[in-house]
């Protein structure tokens, strides 16, 4: 769908002259185009000035050496933490491993102390077109892929058609609206759009990998691929064994390695990332010492499992780090592509059968908190009555939106903590009964005679445990429910297709999210899109726009209402059924090594930040 509100000029950009542009949280006018600039951000609070030797967070006197074997704590793309039967991490099939990413420079990279700012990598500088729609790059000539050979702008180009053409939706959706990437010549990149893009767009394609030209015009960009491709990456692939294990290693003569946006990074000699189907035996390889990092995600494990020898002699460490302050969304999705589950009641009465407080007590050990909003642990989390300036969004869709959005934010209910809160499910029931689903004995059924039939499909055995009980209250008020155990690769594609009822997922946004990252999960543009995160398939007019107010904020703070809004309308329509999320990281690491503290607040990248400290790896028998 293209964007048919006025596009407004507010993606604010640093460059050398802007020395006021290094105050936080100012809005500044857009620079004067022709200008080169040293940094991206979305309302002009860049931090570090042009000539900055390296992040405040970087560490550039850590030894470097050794090898981090960790269970990933989050991955992107087509990629799976549980197999892998591809190399390519770029394309909607196929199963890739985590971090293939390390492996490809991009034209910036993030800083992971500032909400949304981007300096150069393989980018020196960028600079505007008039018009707003074109941004031109200039390249640096000492940029090279792993085999040697110059990257320049030709790869660069052919990158970035090549993902608007095959490329995974992460990557796709956000060139909708690319009229062309070119090469003006070696070491000068152009890419333009129509117009009818976010102004914040840039931020997203800037940080897009590239790929070799060379090495995909003589093998196929294709989801089955295991030869490694080539990149110009801090690592590149190593060593490893489909479906089962992993090395990244160190680039020794890396091309960036003194750039100030990569100095102080990328310490450990190898990466290792091992593979297991199941939970428990990827614990039972940390005890061990065969993995040496991992974040529990499993709260019974968290608060009973780690009484074993290795922890109690001190050789293994066990704590909690804060979590980025970013937006974060961990729910249910109800897939309205199946008629059953489009009525908003429908969703709603299933949503009234989780007893988050029973759960909480009795198998999360009081680990989680509930998840209310789609932005929870941030400023765009919607509270109370909306504020006037939310209240005057809202109105420009009454009657194109739930009533609900126009009073207190929808919250999940508290329920009585028994597992089976009568007074919910009676709610539930009469919801299902308005949606034109009666009883018929143990089920409820349609006019047409059919039940509602819902199954939660979950690629791991914890879940089953942890929904159980979801399923046997939803059963209680007539819904056919049931759970489907499946291995990561039929889940991963089962997800992909949009082939199941029911799902779970845990989302984290950046901390200033772009209209191509809304898209992605949220927009009508993304329902039928096999890869995308519209795991629901909304697909609203009303969301659509105001994704597009977002686009158009000129400052933080009518971004933040916009967003506010817009999280307002999504929980009122019931799409996604928030469930838990827990307040920081909980880590366990063999005590072997060394980081800076404190962490930065936009990312928490451990295999680039630590090292192996050789003094402590040799005190615990690691060295």
């Amino acid at each position: 769908m293209t964007n048919t509100l006025p596009r407004r000029d507010f993606l604010s950009l640093a460059g050398a002259a802007l020395a006021v542009s290094h105050l936080p949280g100012l809005a500044l006018a857009a620079p004067p185009a022709g200008r080169s600039l040293h940094g991206l951000s979305a309302f002009g609070d860049l931090k570090y000035a042009p000539g900055f030797t390296h992040f405040d967070y970087a560490s550039p006197d850590a030894p470097v050496g050794g090898t981090f074997n960790f269970s990933p704590p989050n991955w992107g793309f087509n990629q799976n933490v549980l197999t892998f039967n591809t190399l390519n991490s770029f394309v909607p099939r196929g199963d890739a491993p985590p971090r293939m990413e390390l492996c490809f420079d991009a034209l910036m990279t993030r800083a992971l102390d500032e909400p949304d700012a981007l300096y150069g990598l393989v980018a020196e500088t960028a600079t505007i077109s008039d018009d707003r729609n074109s941004f031109t790059f200039a390249l640096r000539p000492q940029a090279r892929f792993h085999d040697g050979t110059k990257l320049t702008a030709h790869d660069v180009a052919f990158s970035y058609n090549l993902f608007k053409q095959k490329g995974h939706p992460s990557l796709l959706l956000p060139l909708t609206h690319m009229r062309e990437a070119v090469a003006v010549d070696d070491h000068t990149f152009r890419i333009s759009f129509s117009g009818a893009q976010s102004a914040r767009t840039i931020l997203a394609v800037s940080v897009f990998p590239i790929v070799s030209k060379a090495f995909y015009e003589a093998n196929p960009f294709d989801s089955s691929e295991l030869r490694p491709p080539l990149g110009s990456g801090a690592y590149k692939v190593g060593r490893f064994e489909p479906g089962r294990w992993i090395e990244y290693d160190r680039v020794e003569d890396y091309w960036a390695r003194d750039l100030p946006v990569a100095r102080g990074l990328g310490h450990f000699g190898r990466i290792r990332i091992e593979f297991y189907q199941e939970r428990q035996a990827g614990f039972e390889a940390f005890k061990k010492g065969e993995v040496t990092y991992r974040q529990e995600f499993t709260s019974r494990v968290w608060a009973t499992g780690y009484d074993f020898p290795a922890l109690n002699e001190g050789k293994v460490a066990k704590r909690e780090f804060p979590s980025e302050l970013r937006p974060s969304m961990q729910a249910w999705a109800l897939n309205q592509r199946r008629e059953r589950f489009r009525d908003r009641r429908v969703r709603e009465a299933v949503g009234l059968c989780f007893d988050f407080e029973w759960t909480r007590r009795n198998l999360f050990y009081g680990a989680y908190e509930r998840s209310h909003s789609t932005f929870e642990r941030s400023d765009y989390k919607a509270t109370g009555l909306p504020s006037p300036a939310e209240l005057e969004i809202l109105e420009r869709f009454r009657g194109q939106i739930p009533e609900e959005a126009f009073g207190e934010a929808v919250m999940p209910p508290v329920s009585d903590g028994s597992g089976r809160d009568r007074a919910l499910l009676s709610r539930a029931a009469r919801l299902l009964a308005e949606a034109g689903w009666e009883r018929d004995g143990t089920l409820v059924r349609n006019d047409k005679g059919e039940t509602l039939a819902l199954e939660i499909l979950v690629r791991d055995q914890v879940f089953v445990r942890v929904d159980s009980p979801f399923v046997e209250n939803m059963k209680a008020v007539g819904i056919d429910a049931s759970i489907r155990l499946v291995d990561a690769t039929q889940y991963q594609a089962r997800q992909l297709d949009f082939d199941f009822d029911m799902l779970g997922i845990a989302a984290s946004f950046t901390a200033t999210p772009t209209g191509d990252e809304l898209t992605h999960y949220f927009h009508s543009r993304s329902a039928k899109l096999p890869g995308s995160r519209n795991l629901p398939g909304t697909a609203d007019p009303a969301v659509d726009a105001l994704i597009a107010l977002v686009e158009e904020a000129d400052d933080r703070e009518s971004f933040t209402v916009a967003m506010r809004a817009l999280d307002r309308v999504l929980r009122a329509r019931h799409d996604w059924i928030p469930n838990w999320h827990a307040a920081n990281h909980r880590a366990a690491y063999w005590d072997m090594f060394g980081f800076k503290e404190p962490k930065p607040d936009y990312g928490f990248p451990v295999e680039t930040l630590w090292w192996v400290d050789p003094d402590k790896a040799e005190a615990i028998g690691k060295s």
